[in-house]
């Protein structure tokens, strides 16, 4: 059997065109490119794509849990696998395992389990989110109280121990109780760093932008809003042009007004990006899950805690791109972008993901007219299948 496959049979977008009576071109796990189906490769093996669509996969950088397991309540190598796979139904083909708010022996435990993931290989795993526990303890939103405390030398050290150990590390952390020194180490260790949970003013998120922060967590959600003299977290992330932002685009945790207004108002070029902040319900039937003790009930499309705070979201991939194409009235080539390309870019890892573009990871997705996943490939083999 031929190393080259030829998918073909479905309308091609590779993140930045569309292409018809085309084929998909993958050797070794990458894209080798995208031609007329008559000049297929006679050596090619074809491969008849069951869906109307062949779309880039999606990027998850903010995955709690899924398949009946949240990272927080086994940090383990099995549950990244359990994770990954979980969220292949929904299109997903690439995430971050994401580990909220816990105690120093959990966060080891988290970090090896990823260096586990990376030795093993497991399909989809990017690398890790470390959401927490250095927050504003006024934005904590779902997050322990018990547990939220400023980063000291020994944070420090094991966060930037764990840049060297994972291909991707993305810490969150609140511009209050994270230094621009600190900041910066991290920046400087290869750490992805995103400002959320914060009640920062516009001032102190720019030095912290300034240190070398990239990215905001779920934008509006657990931050300083904008105001008229005081521009808050949001303010200053949507004014300042290389900052990117996650958003949970559900219509539960951002009016569709506030996101319409904050994708006009986004200075490029950062991009505001998707993300699920998906728990363990994702891809099964689950009704109640618990987090640090604590009882979340899945109800009426949003998980809360008994007090009514949002605790993550009831939220996968696919839903999210057709909600900012169906209800925000995006064009659904840039719906698919905010799913791909945007947070590829965001990771600084868009040379190979988030596109299909020749050298390119081959992980692509197969929808159906109705914009439904009907298969989901990673490095150019089928995880799942409707």
């Amino acid at each position: 059997m031929s190393d080259l496959k030829a998918i073909e049979g479905a309308r091609i977008f590779d993140g930045h065109r569309w292409y018809d009576e085309a084929a998909l071109l993958v050797e070794l796990g990458y894209v080798s490119g995208v031609v007329s189906v008559d000049d297929v490769p006679a050596n090619a093996e074809r491969i008849a794509a069951k869906g109307a669509m062949l779309v880039p996969g999606f990027i998850d950088l903010q995955v709690n849990g899924g398949g009946g397991v949240l990272f927080n309540n086994d940090p383990s190598l099995q549950s990244i696998q359990t994770i990954c796979a979980a969220h292949t139904q929904f299109g997903t083909t690439a995430l971050l395992p994401t580990l909220i708010t816990d105690t120093a022996a959990v966060n080891e435990a988290a970090i090896e389990a990823g260096r586990a993931a990376t030795e093993t290989r497991v399909p989809g795993f990017l690398g890790l989110h470390l959401e927490g526990p250095h927050l504003a303890l006024s934005r904590k939103g779902t997050h322990d109280p018990g547990l939220i405390r400023p980063m000291d030398d020994t944070d420090l050290s094991r966060i930037v121990g764990a840049a060297s150990l994972l291909p991707n590390l993305l810490c969150t952390v609140a511009a209050e109780t994270v230094t621009p020194q600190q900041v910066a180490a991290l920046a400087g260790a290869g750490a992805i760093v995103s400002l959320g949970h914060s009640d920062a003013s516009y001032d102190l998120a720019e030095a912290a932008f300034d240190a070398g922060a990239t990215m905001v967590t779920h934008l509006f959600n657990a931050m300083s809003q904008m105001g008229n003299r005081e521009p808050g977290l949001v303010g200053a992330v949507l004014d300042r042009g290389e900052i990117f932002a996650g958003l949970i685009a559900d219509g539960i945790h951002v009016h569709p007004a506030s996101i319409g207004v904050a994708l006009r108002a986004k200075r490029p070029p950062g991009r505001i990006f998707l993300v699920t902040d998906a728990m363990s319900q994702t891809g099964t039937d689950l009704r109640t899950l618990t987090l640090n003790g604590r009882t979340i009930t899945r109800a009426d499309g949003a998980l809360r805690l008994a007090d009514g705070t949002l605790a993550g979201a009831d939220l996968d991939m696919i839903d999210a791109v057709n909600f900012v194409a169906d209800r925000i009235g995006l064009p659904f080539e840039e719906a698919l972008r905010m799913a791909s390309l945007y947070p590829a870019m965001a990771m600084k890892i868009d040379d190979v993901y988030g596109h299909l573009a020749s050298g390119a990871m081959a992980n692509f997705v197969l929808l159906d007219d109705q914009r439904r996943v009907c298969s989901t490939w990673i490095g150019g083999e089928k995880v799942w299948s409707a």
